[in-house]
């Protein structure tokens, strides 16, 4: 018998497609804009298993664009938070938490226990690039978001092949550093917007945590992109691509 939280889901896509959500193992790396959202989505949907990964703690300047940012939140761990979350929405969620910063390794070893998607929603560049290559590697299914800031235009924000992306400076730099890996972007499913970045919205950093840079942010962009990797992926599972 369907929970009755999940009825009307199930009235749109059938309990045959339902059981497949709950029975699938989801990857999710990165609760930042993107990744936090598409969590919420997955989870609100169904999915029956999933580890969600992230080493960041809240920071207040997230509050315009992230689910768990809240002032009440700030210095709390974002993995901890979306945990919580997930469990309020559906407790009998089979949930890891994992609050790391994954070097190479661990992201290999994480990779390789049998997923049958992987959300990257990462926004800096080199763990990027070690998730989507251990992905490749392991023959995992990924789906991957590109820069979603410096964008303002929601009918600008759509899914491609990786190689197909185009107004996108971050999604460039991916595609060069996969080729320098020997890693073909053809193939990997991408979220990127193609309205030319606002470039006057670019800030420096010190470059830690692997970021030298980043552009502005407004609140629904990301959350879009977030939305739009999740319905992809549950798409596929249901086998409706």
């Amino acid at each position: 018998m369907v929970s009755p939280w999940l009825e009307r889901t199930e009235l749109l896509i059938g309990e045959a497609d339902l059981k497949k959500l709950e029975n699938s193992k989801v990857l999710l790396i990165g609760l930042g804009g993107v990744g936090s959202y598409a969590g919420e989505f997955l989870c609100r949907a169904g999915i029956g298993s999933l580890t969600i990964v992230d080493g960041d703690v809240v920071d207040i300047t997230n509050t315009n664009r992230q689910l768990p940012a809240l002032h009440s939140t700030v210095g709390q761990s974002k993995a901890v938070l979306m945990g919580e979350r997930m469990k309020a929405i559906n407790p009998n969620v089979n949930l890891t938490v994992i609050q790391e910063f994954l070097l190479p390794e661990r992201m290999q070893v994480l990779v390789g226990e049998g997923f049958d998607f992987a959300l990257d929603c990462i926004d800096s560049l080199q763990p990027k690039i070690d998730l989507i290559k251990s992905c490749v590697e392991s023959k995992t299914p990924i789906i991957s978001s590109m820069g979603a800031g410096g964008k303002i235009d929601t009918s600008k924000v759509k899914l491609s092949d990786l190689s197909k992306t185009y107004n996108c400076p971050f999604a460039l730099m991916v595609r060069k550093r996969l080729r320098q890996q020997g890693v073909k972007p053809e193939g990997i499913m991408s979220v990127f917007s193609d309205e030319p970045v606002i470039k006057e919205s670019l800030k420096l950093t010190d470059g830690s945590n692997y970021k030298r840079s980043f552009f502005g942010t407004i609140s629904y962009i990301p959350a879009l992109f977030g939305l739009h990797m999740a319905g992809y992926v549950i798409r596929k599972l249901c086998d409706r691509i």
